[in-house]
Protein backbone atom coordinates (compact mmCIF):
# COMPACT_ATOMS: atom_id res chain seq x y z
CA UNK A 1 0.00 0.00 0.00
CA UNK A 2 1.24 3.56 -0.75
CA UNK A 3 3.23 5.40 1.97
CA UNK A 4 2.51 8.94 3.18
CA UNK A 5 4.28 11.39 4.90
CA UNK A 6 2.45 13.24 7.53
CA UNK A 7 4.59 16.48 8.73
CA UNK A 8 3.50 17.22 12.48
CA UNK A 9 3.41 21.31 11.63
CA UNK A 10 3.88 23.53 14.34
CA UNK A 11 4.47 21.82 17.88
CA UNK A 12 2.74 24.29 19.48
CA UNK A 13 -0.34 24.27 17.56
CA UNK A 14 -2.95 21.54 16.76
CA UNK A 15 -1.06 19.39 14.34
CA UNK A 16 0.38 17.01 16.63
CA UNK A 17 -3.54 16.09 18.10
CA UNK A 18 -5.36 16.14 14.94
CA UNK A 19 -2.43 14.24 13.18
CA UNK A 20 -3.20 11.51 16.54
CA UNK A 21 -6.94 11.33 15.96
CA UNK A 22 -6.80 11.35 12.26
CA UNK A 23 -4.14 7.84 12.76
CA UNK A 24 -6.62 6.55 15.11
CA UNK A 25 -9.44 6.58 11.85
CA UNK A 26 -9.41 2.63 11.09
CA UNK A 27 -10.71 4.15 7.70
CA UNK A 28 -7.09 6.22 7.14
CA UNK A 29 -5.29 2.32 6.86
CA UNK A 30 -7.69 1.63 4.06
CA UNK A 31 -5.99 3.73 2.08
CA UNK A 32 -2.36 4.32 2.85
CA UNK A 33 0.33 3.75 5.65
CA UNK A 34 0.95 7.04 7.26
CA UNK A 35 4.47 8.04 8.66
CA UNK A 36 4.81 11.17 10.90
CA UNK A 37 7.78 12.91 10.20
CA UNK A 38 8.20 15.21 13.21
CA UNK A 39 9.00 14.76 16.91
CA UNK A 40 8.22 11.83 18.45
CA UNK A 41 8.34 13.21 21.78
CA UNK A 42 5.61 15.55 21.25
CA UNK A 43 3.38 13.04 19.39
CA UNK A 44 4.08 10.52 22.52
CA UNK A 45 2.43 13.94 24.54
CA UNK A 46 -0.19 14.40 21.89
CA UNK A 47 -1.41 10.67 22.44
CA UNK A 48 -1.62 11.04 25.52
CA UNK A 49 -3.49 14.33 25.64
CA UNK A 50 -6.40 12.46 23.55
CA UNK A 51 -6.16 9.13 26.15
CA UNK A 52 -6.74 6.96 22.91
CA UNK A 53 -4.94 3.47 22.91
CA UNK A 54 -1.68 4.10 20.68
CA UNK A 55 1.59 3.98 20.72
CA UNK A 56 4.20 5.83 19.13
CA UNK A 57 7.65 4.28 16.96
CA UNK A 58 10.88 6.45 16.36
CA UNK A 59 12.27 5.42 13.15
CA UNK A 60 15.37 6.52 11.47
CA UNK A 61 14.44 6.45 8.03
CA UNK A 62 11.30 4.67 6.01
CA UNK A 63 13.16 1.41 5.51
CA UNK A 64 12.71 0.67 9.36
CA UNK A 65 9.14 1.25 8.49
CA UNK A 66 6.51 -1.73 9.89
CA UNK A 67 3.26 -0.27 9.71
CA UNK A 68 1.09 -1.73 12.41
CA UNK A 69 -2.43 -1.09 13.76
CA UNK A 70 -2.01 0.67 16.99
CA UNK A 71 0.88 1.91 16.20
CA UNK A 72 2.41 5.77 14.95
CA UNK A 73 5.35 5.56 13.07
CA UNK A 74 7.55 8.72 13.62
CA UNK A 75 10.94 9.17 11.35
CA UNK A 76 12.04 11.67 14.68
CA UNK A 77 13.50 15.28 13.17
CA UNK A 78 15.77 16.25 16.10
CA UNK A 79 15.35 19.59 16.56
CA UNK A 80 15.68 22.71 19.39
CA UNK A 81 13.27 22.11 22.61
CA UNK A 82 11.06 21.95 24.58
CA UNK A 83 8.77 24.12 22.60
CA UNK A 84 5.89 26.53 23.80
CA UNK A 85 2.08 25.42 23.47
CA UNK A 86 -0.68 27.96 22.35
CA UNK A 87 1.70 30.17 21.28
CA UNK A 88 4.00 30.91 18.20
CA UNK A 89 8.00 30.53 18.75
CA UNK A 90 11.46 30.90 17.03
CA UNK A 91 12.10 26.94 17.90
CA UNK A 92 8.81 25.78 16.70
CA UNK A 93 9.53 27.13 12.86
CA UNK A 94 13.03 25.88 13.00
CA UNK A 95 11.21 22.40 13.46
CA UNK A 96 8.54 22.76 11.20
CA UNK A 97 10.37 23.73 8.33
CA UNK A 98 12.75 21.28 9.06
CA UNK A 99 9.69 18.31 8.91
CA UNK A 100 8.99 19.76 5.76
CA UNK A 101 12.30 19.64 3.82
CA UNK A 102 12.29 15.96 4.75
CA UNK A 103 8.94 15.12 3.30
CA UNK A 104 9.56 16.98 0.42
CA UNK A 105 13.05 15.01 0.15
CA UNK A 106 11.15 11.97 0.46
CA UNK A 107 8.26 12.61 -1.98
CA UNK A 108 11.10 14.04 -4.65
CA UNK A 109 12.95 10.69 -4.45
CA UNK A 110 9.28 8.83 -4.56
CA UNK A 111 9.97 7.48 -1.47
CA UNK A 112 6.29 8.19 -0.30
CA UNK A 113 3.38 8.79 -2.63
CA UNK A 114 2.31 12.19 -1.38
CA UNK A 115 3.16 14.31 1.51
CA UNK A 116 0.41 15.99 4.21
CA UNK A 117 0.67 18.97 5.97
CA UNK A 118 -0.08 19.82 9.26
CA UNK A 119 -0.91 23.34 10.06
CA UNK A 120 2.49 25.57 10.49
CA UNK A 121 2.59 29.16 12.46
CA UNK A 122 3.78 31.76 9.89
CA UNK A 123 4.74 33.71 13.07
CA UNK A 124 6.88 31.24 13.83
CA UNK A 125 8.45 31.04 10.69
CA UNK A 126 9.06 34.71 11.12
CA UNK A 127 10.50 34.19 14.21
CA UNK A 128 12.86 31.75 13.04
CA UNK A 129 14.21 34.10 10.33
CA UNK A 130 12.43 32.95 7.65
CA UNK A 131 10.80 34.99 4.86
CA UNK A 132 8.23 32.51 3.89
CA UNK A 133 4.85 33.19 3.89
CA UNK A 134 3.57 30.41 4.13
CA UNK A 135 3.55 26.43 2.96
CA UNK A 136 2.70 27.21 -0.56
CA UNK A 137 5.90 29.49 -1.23
CA UNK A 138 8.13 26.86 0.97
CA UNK A 139 7.10 23.81 -1.79
CA UNK A 140 7.66 25.63 -4.54
CA UNK A 141 10.96 26.96 -3.55
CA UNK A 142 12.29 23.03 -2.05
CA UNK A 143 11.03 21.62 -5.72
CA UNK A 144 12.05 24.58 -7.89
CA UNK A 145 8.36 25.15 -9.18
CA UNK A 146 7.77 28.45 -10.84
CA UNK A 147 3.91 27.85 -11.58
CA UNK A 148 2.42 27.06 -8.65
CA UNK A 149 -1.34 27.62 -7.05
CA UNK A 150 -4.03 26.83 -4.12
CA UNK A 151 -6.65 24.68 -4.76
CA UNK A 152 -9.26 24.15 -2.34
CA UNK A 153 -11.44 20.73 -2.61
CA UNK A 154 -15.00 19.96 -0.97
CA UNK A 155 -17.72 18.00 -2.06
CA UNK A 156 -19.94 20.79 -3.11
CA UNK A 157 -17.50 23.66 -3.83
CA UNK A 158 -13.39 23.40 -5.47
CA UNK A 159 -11.75 26.49 -6.22
CA UNK A 160 -8.22 28.11 -6.99
CA UNK A 161 -6.47 31.12 -5.97
CA UNK A 162 -4.69 33.71 -8.69
CA UNK A 163 -3.15 35.74 -6.09
CA UNK A 164 -2.25 34.00 -2.66
CA UNK A 165 -0.81 35.69 0.50
CA UNK A 166 -0.25 39.00 -0.12
CA UNK A 167 -2.20 42.21 0.84
CA UNK A 168 -5.60 43.11 -0.45
CA UNK A 169 -4.10 46.48 -1.82
CA UNK A 170 -2.03 45.37 -3.48
CA UNK A 171 -4.23 42.61 -5.53
CA UNK A 172 -5.49 44.82 -8.42
CA UNK A 173 -1.50 45.82 -9.04
CA UNK A 174 -0.52 42.14 -9.40
CA UNK A 175 -3.08 40.63 -11.08
CA UNK A 176 -2.58 40.66 -14.63
CA UNK A 177 -3.49 38.65 -18.26
CA UNK A 178 -0.33 36.42 -17.85
CA UNK A 179 -1.51 35.34 -14.00
CA UNK A 180 -4.85 35.07 -14.90
CA UNK A 181 -4.03 32.68 -18.05
CA UNK A 182 -1.55 30.80 -15.64
CA UNK A 183 -4.42 30.33 -13.08
CA UNK A 184 -6.69 28.78 -15.23
CA UNK A 185 -4.27 26.74 -17.04
CA UNK A 186 -3.43 25.02 -12.90
CA UNK A 187 -7.17 25.11 -12.50
CA UNK A 188 -6.75 22.71 -15.54
CA UNK A 189 -3.90 20.58 -14.17
CA UNK A 190 -5.93 20.55 -10.85
CA UNK A 191 -9.04 19.13 -11.82
CA UNK A 192 -6.97 16.56 -13.98
CA UNK A 193 -5.81 15.55 -10.98
CA UNK A 194 -9.22 15.17 -9.28
CA UNK A 195 -9.58 12.98 -12.31
CA UNK A 196 -12.53 15.29 -13.66
CA UNK A 197 -12.68 14.56 -17.38
CA UNK A 198 -13.96 17.73 -19.15
CA UNK A 199 -13.82 20.28 -16.38
CA UNK A 200 -16.28 23.05 -16.41
CA UNK A 201 -13.95 25.96 -15.46
CA UNK A 202 -15.42 29.64 -14.00
CA UNK A 203 -13.51 32.83 -13.69
CA UNK A 204 -14.64 35.33 -10.77
CA UNK A 205 -14.28 39.06 -11.57
CA UNK A 206 -11.98 41.06 -9.21
CA UNK A 207 -14.62 43.93 -8.54
CA UNK A 208 -18.29 44.36 -7.74
CA UNK A 209 -20.72 43.30 -10.67
CA UNK A 210 -17.35 42.01 -12.39
CA UNK A 211 -16.71 45.49 -13.41
CA UNK A 212 -20.64 46.38 -14.70
CA UNK A 213 -18.84 46.80 -18.19
CA UNK A 214 -16.46 49.19 -16.81
CA UNK A 215 -18.43 51.00 -14.81
CA UNK A 216 -16.53 49.88 -11.09
CA UNK A 217 -13.05 49.13 -12.89
CA UNK A 218 -11.74 48.07 -15.93
CA UNK A 219 -9.42 44.65 -14.88
CA UNK A 220 -12.28 42.50 -16.08
CA UNK A 221 -11.97 44.35 -19.58
CA UNK A 222 -8.31 44.76 -19.71
CA UNK A 223 -6.88 42.43 -17.87
CA UNK A 224 -9.24 39.03 -17.03
CA UNK A 225 -11.36 38.53 -20.62
CA UNK A 226 -8.15 38.67 -22.41
CA UNK A 227 -6.91 35.81 -20.47
CA UNK A 228 -10.25 33.62 -20.55
CA UNK A 229 -10.16 34.13 -24.42
CA UNK A 230 -6.60 32.44 -24.59
CA UNK A 231 -7.34 29.85 -22.42
CA UNK A 232 -10.15 28.96 -24.25
CA UNK A 233 -8.33 29.76 -27.73
CA UNK A 234 -5.73 26.31 -25.78
CA UNK A 235 -9.17 24.17 -25.63
CA UNK A 236 -10.04 25.07 -22.16
CA UNK A 237 -13.61 24.99 -21.24
CA UNK A 238 -13.94 28.32 -19.42
CA UNK A 239 -16.28 31.17 -18.86
CA UNK A 240 -16.17 34.27 -17.20
CA UNK A 241 -15.01 36.27 -15.45
CA UNK A 242 -18.68 36.62 -13.54
CA UNK A 243 -19.09 38.83 -10.39
CA UNK A 244 -18.31 37.59 -7.65
CA UNK A 245 -21.30 37.38 -5.54
CA UNK A 246 -22.82 35.25 -7.95
CA UNK A 247 -20.51 32.58 -9.67
CA UNK A 248 -19.86 30.59 -6.14
CA UNK A 249 -23.57 30.04 -5.66
CA UNK A 250 -23.72 28.64 -9.34
CA UNK A 251 -20.55 25.93 -8.62
CA UNK A 252 -22.17 25.24 -5.43
CA UNK A 253 -25.37 24.15 -7.55
CA UNK A 254 -22.87 21.98 -9.89
CA UNK A 255 -23.06 25.15 -13.16
CA UNK A 256 -18.89 24.70 -12.96
CA UNK A 257 -16.75 22.15 -11.76
CA UNK A 258 -14.14 24.99 -10.00
CA UNK A 259 -13.61 28.61 -9.96
CA UNK A 260 -10.40 30.62 -10.47
CA UNK A 261 -10.70 33.46 -7.31
CA UNK A 262 -8.39 36.74 -7.53
CA UNK A 263 -7.62 36.64 -4.16
CA UNK A 264 -7.24 35.02 -1.04
CA UNK A 265 -10.12 35.64 1.10
CA UNK A 266 -12.77 36.39 -1.98
CA UNK A 267 -12.57 32.07 -2.23
CA UNK A 268 -11.60 31.69 1.14
CA UNK A 269 -14.99 33.14 2.81
CA UNK A 270 -17.67 30.77 1.04
CA UNK A 271 -15.57 27.89 0.86
CA UNK A 272 -15.14 27.93 5.00
CA UNK A 273 -18.20 28.32 5.21
CA UNK A 274 -19.65 25.22 3.29
CA UNK A 275 -16.65 22.79 4.42
CA UNK A 276 -14.60 24.04 7.47
CA UNK A 277 -14.71 20.65 8.51
CA UNK A 278 -14.24 19.11 5.28
CA UNK A 279 -12.56 20.93 3.36
CA UNK A 280 -8.16 20.41 1.72
CA UNK A 281 -5.78 22.51 0.56
CA UNK A 282 -3.90 21.01 -2.52
CA UNK A 283 -0.81 23.11 -4.12
CA UNK A 284 -1.17 22.69 -7.97
CA UNK A 285 2.08 22.95 -9.98
CA UNK A 286 4.48 21.06 -8.09
CA UNK A 287 6.21 17.57 -8.99
CA UNK A 288 5.09 15.77 -5.84
CA UNK A 289 1.60 15.42 -4.48
CA UNK A 290 1.21 17.99 -1.42
CA UNK A 291 -2.50 18.21 0.78
CA UNK A 292 -3.62 19.96 3.95
CA UNK A 293 -6.30 20.65 5.98
CA UNK A 294 -7.65 23.90 5.47
CA UNK A 295 -7.40 25.29 8.73
CA UNK A 296 -4.62 26.90 10.47
CA UNK A 297 -2.67 26.01 13.93
CA UNK A 298 -5.55 27.11 16.35
CA UNK A 299 -3.57 28.15 19.05
CA UNK A 300 -6.33 29.17 20.73
CA UNK A 301 -7.67 25.27 20.93
CA UNK A 302 -4.43 23.62 21.07
CA UNK A 303 -3.12 21.17 23.45
CA UNK A 304 -6.73 21.26 24.99
CA UNK A 305 -8.35 18.01 23.11
CA UNK A 306 -10.70 20.09 21.40
CA UNK A 307 -9.78 20.11 17.84
CA UNK A 308 -11.75 18.40 14.91
CA UNK A 309 -9.71 16.07 12.50
CA UNK A 310 -12.18 16.03 10.12
CA UNK A 311 -9.71 18.08 7.75
CA UNK A 312 -7.04 16.16 7.97
CA UNK A 313 -9.03 12.74 7.66
CA UNK A 314 -9.90 14.82 4.74
CA UNK A 315 -6.37 15.84 3.49
CA UNK A 316 -4.51 11.60 3.87
CA UNK A 317 -7.91 10.51 2.04
CA UNK A 318 -7.44 12.89 -1.00
CA UNK A 319 -3.47 12.31 -1.23
CA UNK A 320 -3.94 8.62 -1.35
CA UNK A 321 -6.30 9.26 -4.59
CA UNK A 322 -4.92 12.24 -6.66
CA UNK A 323 -3.09 11.41 -9.92
CA UNK A 324 0.20 13.40 -10.59
CA UNK A 325 0.57 14.77 -13.71
CA UNK A 326 3.62 17.11 -14.55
Amino acid sequence: MNKIAITMGEPGGIGPEIIVKSLYCAEIRNYCNPVVIGNAEVMREAVKLTGLPLNVKPISNLSDSKPTIGRIEVIDIRSPQPFKKGVPSKKSGIAEVKYIKKAVELALKKDVRAIVTAPISKQSLKLAGYKWPGHTELLAELTKSKHFAMMFVSEKLKLILATIHVSIKDVPRIINEKLVLKTIILAKKGTDMLGIKTPRIVVAGLNPHAGESGIFGREEIKLIMPAVQKARKEGIDVSGPYPPDVVFYKAYKGEFDIVVCMYHDQGLIPFKMLAFDTGVNVTVGLPIIRTSPDHGTAFDIAWKNMASPSSMIEAIKLASKLKLRV
